[in-house]
């Protein structure tokens, strides 16, 4: 499968590294379908988005008419065959980036999906990327559901169909878990010997390998941060702990549970830890809650240790990364 470009942090380009077995799953979903949307999450950052671009790539490279939607990222793209559902579709991309009704391009893959398959049948991806903060975090189970008609009850027929939605919202999980809609799987950071592919792309003079993987844990978007903030840690980790909202209001009311979980995040899968703080925390995006067992068939690519205290993995709970532990750290007021 060729291996798209991607750029890792400003005026840093190269290829799609290292996630074998993810390419390998791509494979796997072309040649037999999904029986169910493929809602895939993980940390901020993780990924996500590049392995869905090389998605999109790679099934249209095994002959499927594809359709993507990044609308944070304003990104959409159609690559069918089509030429009238093509051009229906950069016509509905205009009007949204004029209007900017993001969920429109969601709601209305459904119809053009039906518009190629009337014709005849055909096979069909449809890759959207934090489509649910374009259409209402409320209406998230409601479009995922229609994915799932549209795999089980399509109105023409097709040959096959692969769905595949990405999602770093904690609670959205939370929310499709209430259903039997989707299959969730999680993504977590890159393994050490792919993230030092990445690592080696930044252009000297740059801190230590080892220091990098410490403070990231293998998160791709954490290394183009700390690259354009000129390798500055304590900048980052300040910037992250506005950006999470981690007021004194807040520190002050959990202070004796955040000093624990700093330490080890496992803790917080004791039966007497608050349901508040953990809600807080997955929503602020900060950690990960109740993870899956360490078995490859639940994981989009390799799942992370079990334990991993230097970077704040626990079997059940982890941080997001070490630099969103050390934010939590800093508005404690301890040193990092």
């Amino acid at each position: 499968m060729k291996r798209i470009k991607i750029e890792i942090a400003p005026g840093v380009e190269t290829e799609f590294v290292d996630r074998d077995r993810a390419l390998a799953q791509i494979a796997e979903w072309a040649e037999r379908g999904t029986r169910f949307p493929m809602v895939i999450f993980g940390p901020e950052g993780c990924g996500k988005t590049a392995f869905l671009r090389q998605a999109a790539s790679g099934l249209r490279e095994l002959g499927y008419d594809v359709f993507y939607l990044h609308p944070l990222d304003r990104v959409f793209a159609a690559e069918v065959d089509d030429p009238d559902v093509k051009s229906l579709f950069a016509d509905l991309v205009r009007k949204t980036l004029e209007d900017e009704r993001w969920g429109r391009l969601a709601l209305a893959v459904f119809d053009l999906t039906r518009e190629i398959l009337k014709k005849r049948r055909r096979k069909i991806a449809v890759i959207a990327d934090d489509v649910f903060q374009a259409i209402g975090l409320d209406k998230a189970a409601a479009y995922v559901k229609g994915l799932l008609n549209m795999i089980e009850h399509p109105v023409y027929r097709y040959e096959k169909i692969v769905v595949l939605v990405a999602t770093s919202e904690g609670v959205t999980r939370d929310e499709l878990g209430r259903h039997r809609w989707s299959l969730a799987m999680p993504m977590w950071n890159m393994p050490q010997n792919g993230f030092r592919q990445l690592y080696e792309k930044m252009p000297s003079p740059k801190p230590p390998f080892e220091e990098v993987w410490r403070w990231t844990g293998g998160n791709p978007d954490m290394l183009s941060k700390l690259y354009t903030a000129k390798w500055d840690r304590n900048a980052v980790v300040t910037w992250l702990a506005k950006e999470k909202k981690l007021t004194p209001d807040f520190v002050t009311r959990w202070r004796s549970w955040l000093e624990k979980i700093v330490d080890d995040p496992q803790v917080l899968w004791s039966p007497d830890a608050p349901e508040e703080l953990i809600r807080q925390l997955v929503e602020r995006n900060l950690i990960l809650y109740n993870i899956y067992e360490r078995q490859q068939i639940f994981w989009v690519d390799e799942p992370p240790p079990e334990r991993d205290p230097e970077l704040g993995i626990g079997r059940d709970v982890a941080w997001q990364t070490p630099i969103h532990r050390e934010a939590v750290r800093r508005a404690l007021g301890a040193p990092s």
